[in-house]
This record gives C-alpha cells, sequence and structure tokens, in this order.
C-alpha cells in the first residue's frame, strides 16, 4: 500500500512538473492531482527537491533503457550508438517532462532545472562511455579516452540532430550518422 502512494505522488509530480514547470509546482499541487494530503506526500519525501530529483533519477534510468534497448553487440560500434543517440534524442524531444524543463532553463534559468538536464546528460555520458570501453575492447576503435569520446560524440549528435537545425535546415536522421561517421569513425583526412 506505502508503495502504491508512493508511485501515486510521484506520477502526480511528474505530471505537475511536465505541465506547470518545476518553479510552479506545488507540494499542495501534487497532493491535489495525486488526491492524497499533503502530509503524505512528507511521509515519502521530505521537500519538493528531493521529490523532483527521485523523478529526475528515474528519468535517467529510462532513457538509459531506451539506449540499451538498441544495442546489439554483433553490430559495429557506429551502428549501435547512432541507434542508441537516435533513441535518446526521441526520448529527449517527446517526454514532455523533459521538454519542459528545457523550456523552463530557456525561459527563467532555474538552477534545479538546470541541474536536472546535468544529471540527464550525464546519464547519456556515462552510457556512451561505457560503449566506448566495450567497443574499444572488443578492438572496433582505435585507442583513445573513452570519457572525451563519449563527450565529442554526445556533443556532436546534440549539435547535428538540435542545434544546427535552429538556423539552419534540419538534417535527416540518416544524415546525422552519415556526417558521424565521416568526422569520427572515418576521419577526414586523406
Amino acid at each position: 500500500m506505502a508503495k502504491d502512494k508512493k508511485k501515486i505522488i510521484i506520477q502526480a509530480a511528474t505530471k505537475s512538473f511536465s505541465l506547470f514547470g518545476y518553479k510552479a509546482t506545488t507540494m499542495d499541487q501534487v497532493a491535489k492531482i495525486a488526491k492524497v494530503g499533503k502530509a503524505t506526500i512528507y511521509t515519502f519525501f521530505a521537500t519538493k527537491e528531493e521529490l523532483f530529483q527521485e523523478i529526475i533519477n528515474d528519468l535517467a534510468r529510462e532513457m538509459e533503457q531506451v539506449a540499451t534497448e538498441e544495442i546489439d553487440h554483433e553490430q559495429p560500434f557506429s551502428i549501435n550508438l547512432h541507434r542508441a543517440m537516435l533513441r535518446i534524442l526521441d526520448y529527449r524531444e517527446t517526454h514532455t517532462l523533459v521538454i519542459k524543463l528545457f523550456q523552463e532553463v530557456k525561459e527563467f534559468g532555474t538552477p534545479a532545472c538546470i541541474d536536472a538536464i546535468a544529471r540527464l546528460e550525464e546519464e547519456i555520458l556515462s552510457f556512451i562511455e561505457r560503449e566506448v570501453v566495450y567497443a574499444l575492447d572488443k578492438g572496433q576503435l582505435k585507442p583513445c579516452d573513452p570519457k572525451i569520446t563519449a563527450f565529442l560524440i554526445f556533443k556532436m549528435y546534440i549539435s547535428l540532430a538540435h542545434t544546427w537545425g535552429l538556423k539552419n535546415k534540419r538534417i535527416p536522421k540518416e544524415e546525422i550518422a552519415n556526417l558521424l561517421n565521416l568526422y569520427l569513425m572515418e576521419g577526414i583526412a586523406n
């Protein structure tokens, strides 16, 4: 019963944060959406920040799961990476809470939302780094620093999939894969 109430509270808080953002969400709103007393929420979470952190941790786990589902270690690293990154980017672009986090950062610079996005990006970077290490161990990549490589891969994907499209024609997903192969896997030097 207690686990059910906690789950209901988390679902209600996720809905509230997704609709109203972090700043505008109150524990009263969460209680109303969850149809529980505010005191019930405080039996599970001492603060709004703690509740929000729980939701962000769940979101990070979901993003990692989505990416992991795309990995087939029988396939080359570049194919796995592209499939996983596309799923992560699709998730980021369609999950209402993630969208709201980015909106709130852009509009208000809310520190809790900045931290939440950083937490999600850390999870993605960690995932990519593990896959780079795996590919290194299998001899699929030249020796490189996995942490730096993960960072470059992530930033390049974000830049090509999102940032580029803000002022230029959006790049199709398959073209992003081709560009990453060109710049990261093959290199541009003759």
